[in-house]
């Protein structure tokens, strides 16, 4: 069984944490490793079997990825709720953003949404997700970097581009 790159987390608040995989995903992997061990035993030579503390690692490497996927879900939780509390925390304070035109803008937190992709901040009636935020307070305005001119997409200093719309 090949084990898979770590994958991203989903910022959900209002359901469990996603890590990319799926229920259906694990249980697809569980029962094929089981089935795959089943078959080894299966047809396994009588005169020269399967060494049993092999069979017993493998299981044991199961049951420990398993718990790391557990673990990972957890975590996904941990971080989702924590955004979930910086974004309640901003209601009220004068946060900072670039929009998708690059140019700075900034407003006053009048609440947040919980949405599947992540908390988004309602400010002076725009919905500013809490992951483009840059400042939150009376900090010194910043300056946006040029977009070279070449019509390019601008990307924040966060390095991922913004996802307002």
């Amino acid at each position: 069984m090949s084990i898979g790159s770590t994958e991203g987390v989903g910022y959900g608040v209002t359901g469990t944490a996603s890590t990319g995989t799926t229920k259906a995903t694990t249980s697809d992997d569980k029962n094929m490793f089981l089935e795959l061990m089943v078959t080894q035993m299966k047809y396994q030579d009588p005169l020269n079997p399967t060494d049993s503390s092999q069979m017993l690692a493998q299981t044991a490497q199961f049951t420990s990825l398993e718990k790391l996927g557990s673990i990972a879900d957890q975590n996904a939780m941990i971080l989702s709720t924590q955004l979930a509390f910086g974004a309640s925390s901003m209601i009220g304070q004068t946060v900072r953003w670039y929009d998708e035109k690059g140019v700075e803008q900034s407003g006053k937190v009048q609440g947040t949404t919980y949405l599947a992709s992540g908390p988004v901040l309602s400010v002076d009636g725009q919905k500013v997700p809490i992951t483009d935020v840059v400042s939150v307070g009376d900090a010194p305005t910043i300056q946006a970097p040029s977009t070279g001119g070449s019509g390019s997409t601008y990307v924040p200093p966060s390095g991922t581009p913004s996802t307002t719309t």
